[in-house]
């Protein structure tokens, strides 16, 4: 049956409508592609943007990680006032306030303070003409009645070098003289300290400290001894010289303080990377480590170990514990490569997480409680808050144990269940800050099992520091046997240091003693920093 004209037209208007409605979800899809990719857009300008304010800071900011007073009367984060809008998560009334810390200005120290331990003479001055020394009224000669300091100076007496030949004497038999077989014994003393060469104890402990804590490479100390001496002195003899005392001296003592470490219970470590020129099956510009192995805060001797590897790979952390104990705490920062020591119990380093967090705080909201970067950086900031308070009561370990389980557990605890609430836009640097800290959960709360236990790493940081100052004068190693001598020389100055010792006297001391590995334990011992005898020779004395 044919159709009429308004059955066609409404047909029409039907597919019309149809048409337009598709139309109309097609640029609906279309709006809401192009307001995510907006939202996106603006998202990754304000990550950039937040990198630019980082970078800013990080170039001409303040390197403190503590945050400026609040405003008056702004509500701190951990305060127990009752208020409506607070937010649940991140407020545990059973927190314990600490009494904040006030700063007390340190009195000037006196000449007598600054230079106790320098030798010291007085200068009468007379400068004054016999004319000058009338009397102004009379014209009668003037007598000395008293004297009083009118300055103190510092007088510098160069270093220099002295020469000295050791002569050997020749005995003969007399008896023997006139025989087939006439006899000599010839005393030559002890062997030089390098062969064939003229380098002394005290010469090569100068040229070490110079490079490994004044951060001097060989070819400035060359050129030093030639305008200060007018010596030649190469730079390759000076290397020569470091190995061969490593090899030979310092390897022993080193593989000493190993064993000791391996038999603590309370260690850290740290990693930092250098460049080796000369590797085998490796270019001059790969990446190198250098690996740092020291003592926790257990109250003994500290001890200090550097060693390199051509590797990051945490091996090199497994191979160097592999004699301790299960049970050991091990104190280190974020890297996964430390996992491979099994059976130790791992210690998060706070000072880490709340370094991520003091990033991510955008420009302007320092002082804003609802951020989640100040929040977080705040519930770091509490626990070593406490820490401190510890420290100025000089709480025993035991102390320290039982107020940690009471003051920081619950905020540990209030941190946790606060981390696993936040939500945050990938790419921001809130996001990397709460991706580091969830990473760290597991072992956030290990700290509280002891008191000996350390909140952060700051001890490896601090140890290693000494090597990344000394990398942007030195470069580089030129090769393996020179980066293991380096290592070795490190380890034996910073823990001298770390044990009150001038660590070039210390140096010296074991240069002169050389240590060798026939020696028994209780023969090294003898040698270390920590022994009485060595603290009395190689302290800073006048």
């Amino acid at each position: 049956m044919p159709r009429s004209a308004k059955d066609i037209q409404l047909t029409e208007l039907k597919d019309t409508i149809l048409k337009l409605n598709e139309l109309i979800s097609a640029q609906t899809k279309s709006m809401d592609s192009l307001n995510r990719t907006i939202e996106e857009l603006r998202q990754e300008l304000s990550n950039k943007q937040a990198e630019v304010d980082y970078l800013k800071s990080k170039l001409f900011g303040s390197s403190s990680e503590k945050l400026k007073v609040p405003f008056p009367g702004q509500m701190n984060l951990f305060e127990e006032e009752p208020q409506d809008d607070r937010i649940p998560e991140i407020i545990e009334p059973e927190i314990i306030d600490v009494t904040a810390h006030k700063r007390v200005r340190k009195t000037k120290a006196t000449y007598e303070e600054m230079f106790d331990n320098l030798p010291h003479r007085q200068v009468i001055l007379d400068t004054l003409t016999e004319e000058e020394k009338l009397c102004p009224v009379c014209g009668t000669e003037m007598v000395s009645i008293g004297n009083e300091i009118a300055r103190t100076e510092l007088i510098f007496h160069p270093a220099y070098l002295e020469r000295v030949d050791y002569m050997a004497t020749t005995y003969e038999c007399p008896a023997c003289k006139d025989s087939l077989e006439p006899q000599f014994i010839k005393d030559e003393g002890v062997a030089p300290l390098v062969p064939h060469s003229y380098v002394s104890a005290g010469l090569a402990a100068h040229v070490m400290y110079g490079k490994f804590i004044n951060a001097l490479p060989y070819y400035r100390q060359e050129k030093d001894f030639e305008n200060q001496f007018g010596v030649k002195i190469g730079r390759g003899t000076m290397a020569h010289w470091t190995i061969y005392c490593a090899q030979n001296y310092f390897l022993p003592m080193v593989g000493y303080f190993h064993r000791l470490l391996t038999k603590r219970k309370f260690v850290a470590g740290d990693e930092t990377p250098i460049q080796v020129l000369k590797e085998a099956d490796r270019r001059p510009q790969s990446k190198s480590y250098v690996w740092l192995f020291r003592s926790g805060d257990d109250g003994l001797n500290p001890i200090i170990i550097y060693q390199y590897h051509p590797t990051r790979n945490g091996d090199a952390a497994a191979k160097f514990f592999q004699e301790s104990a299960p049970g050991t705490y091990i104190n280190v920062d974020g890297y996964a490569g430390y996992n491979k020591l099994k059976n130790f119990k791992r210690c998060c380093c706070y000072a880490h997480i709340r370094r991520y967090f003091l990033e991510a705080i955008p420009k302007g909201k320092e002082k804003d409680y609802t951020d989640p970067a100040v929040q977080g950086f705040l519930y770091c900031n509490k626990l070593f808050e406490y820490e401190r308070s510890y420290r100025e009561k000089g709480l025993s370990y035991k102390q320290i144990h039982n107020r940690r389980l009471k003051d920081q557990k619950p905020v540990v605890e209030a941190f946790l269940s606060w981390i696993n609430k936040q939500n945050t836009t990938n790419g921001s640097r809130l996001a990397r800050a709460l991706t580091y800290a969830r990473n760290q959960q597991s072992y956030m709360m290990t700290y509280l099992e002891d008191g000996h236990c350390s909140i952060s790493n700051n001890l490896s940081e601090n140890a290693i520091r000494p090597v990344t100052v000394g990398r942007c004068n030195w470069l580089f190693c030129d090769s393996t046997d020179g980066a293991d001598a380096s290592m070795m020389v490190y380890s034996l100055l910073e823990t001298a240091r770390a044990n009150g010792l001038n660590p070039q006297k210390y140096l010296e001391y074991l240069l002169e003693a050389r240590p060798n590995e026939n020696m028994s334990d209780e023969e090294l011992e003898n040698m270390a920093p920590w022994n009485p005898k060595v603290q009395e020779c190689c302290v800073n004395k006048s």
